[in-house]
């Protein structure tokens, strides 16, 4: 819709509602549900009687709210800032929301040129502790980065700490992110990060359930959690302690059915205590992206092997890896010996003693063979068949 195109009434009906009707109501979403969005409108601006499931002082309460209610010109203000409306149903609506029932958002503020349901069908989400460690910001920007260069969108909540480094590392690595407000778009919050807000409206996307100018209440913050956590194909904590913001995410997303995950820390972190929790329900322990993307994302996209560094005797052909383990630790032993312990014949023995001594691992004394100092040093480093 061009800036000069007359909005539709189902657009500005609900836009009256964003400034009546509180986040995740889900007195207001059932309204808008059973009776549509004009005629809850209607009947706000009539101030008749209450709609059901509300007292009277509640209703009183939306009746003032709406009596000041401006549609068209939020409307105005969000276009002057590069703010559109995306509404339930429009073709930029992510249908992930819906699974939110009557919680559900009636409609979203989004400021930045990315389709948001494009890229909402590939994301992840990245929360945490404000007052984060450096490991807890380390892991989070790590992740995010990770995710970033494999083609993920990193949904959090532009917050200080865990949010922040989640962002930033995304942003580093020249992917996608998309911060989900608690307050109007237009005003970020906190004001300490209008900066790295504004990066991330030019390079990805700030969404928000408020209208212009808008401000964050803490019942707001826990709110917008939901939407985070249902726009996402799974949620990442990275620190929490046990009564951080970052569980309610967590928790909504398990109750929505996406993924939940978390980043394991020190035993004796106050900042991990919330995290261990969850991990010790249903949540899945994650350390990097490849993790994470093993997930959450399709079937085949595994993470790696997780093994040690590949050492020299590592590249040796099977059998002559069991002639070199069957040299004794110390001193020499004849080629019949040694071809008893590998359990092979004594020319195969000798044959691949000779290509021992060429690599350095072993040297001839006399009839007998023994390992190069080396070679002991990388046999002893072995592991075991335990």
């Amino acid at each position: 819709m061009s800036a000069h195109d007359e909005p539709d009434g189902d657009l500005l009906d609900r836009i009256f509602l964003t400034r009546v009707i509180e986040p995740g109501d889900e007195a207001g979403g059932r309204w808008v549900r059973e009776l549509g969005a004009e005629e809850v409108v209607r009947r706000l601006q009539e101030g008749g009687a209450a709609l059901p499931g509300v007292s009277g002082k509640r209703w009183a309460g939306l009746l003032a709210r709406a009596a000041v209610a401006r549609p068209r010109q939020d409307l105005a203000v969000a276009r002057d800032a590069g703010v559109r409306f995306v509404c339930p149903g429009g073709t930029e609506w992510p249908a992930q929301l819906d699974d939110l029932g009557d919680a559900r958002p009636l409609g979203l503020w989004v400021r930045g040129r990315a389709a948001l349901r494009m890229w909402a069908l590939k994301s992840v989400a990245v929360v945490g502790a404000r007052a984060c460690t450096e490991y807890g910001a380390h892991m989070a920007a790590t992740l995010a980065a990770g995710l970033a260069e494999q083609g993920w969108v990193v949904v959090s909540g532009g917050a200080y700490g865990v949010d922040g480094a989640a962002h930033r590392g995304a942003l580093g690595a020249g992917g996608a992110t998309v911060a989900v407000l608690a307050c109007g778009v237009d005003r970020p919050y906190p004001r300490g990060h209008s900066q790295l807000i504004g990066r991330i409206a030019e390079q990805g996307l700030v969404i928000g359930e408020l209208p212009p100018g808008d401000h964050p209440t803490p019942s707001r913050f826990i709110l917008r959690n939901r939407v985070i956590a249902a726009l996402t194909r799974g949620t990442v904590v990275v620190e929490a302690a046990h009564r951080s913001g970052s569980l309610v995410t967590a928790r909504a997303a398990q109750r929505l059915g996406r993924h939940t995950m978390g980043v394991p820390g020190p035993a004796t972190s106050a900042l991990s205590a919330g995290v261990h929790e969850l991990l010790r329900g249903e949540a899945t322990l994650v350390t990097d992206a490849a993790d994470v993307v093993e997930l959450v994302g399709d079937i085949g996209q595994l993470a790696p092997d997780r093994r040690g560094p590949v050492l020299p005797r590592d590249l040796l052909e099977p059998a002559t890896r069991q002639v070199l383990a069957a040299l004794p630790g110390r001193g020499a032993a004849r080629p019949d010996e040694i071809a008893r312990r590998a359990q092979t014949a004594r020319d195969d023995a000798i044959a691949r003693l000779y290509e021992l001594r060429a690599l350095g691992y072993v040297e001839r004394h006399g009839d007998g063979w023994k390992l190069t100092r080396q070679a002991v040093t990388s046999v002893r480093g072995a592991p075991g068949p335990g």
